[in-house]
């Protein structure tokens, strides 16, 4: 993989985490915390384990 390539990975990952996190807040926590706030928290800590799991695989890759 080129240099290029896996910034442009780790970006779409790194979206495709904060958008998951937000669906998944607002799924989990609508009823208790409000859609807002849950959409809110989803976003920050939805790449917690998204951006973890983008390094270990884009090394992965990078080595392969």
């Amino acid at each position: 993989m080129t240099s290029t390539a896996i910034i442009i990975a780790f970006v779409a990952g790194v979206v495709a985490s904060i958008i998951g996190g937000i669906v998944g807040g607002i799924l989990v926590g609508a009823k208790h915390l409000g859609a807002e706030l849950a959409a809110i928290m989803g976003g920050f800590y939805g790449p917690v384990a998204g951006i973890s799991g983008l390094v270990i695989g884009l090394s992965v890759l990078y080595l392969m």
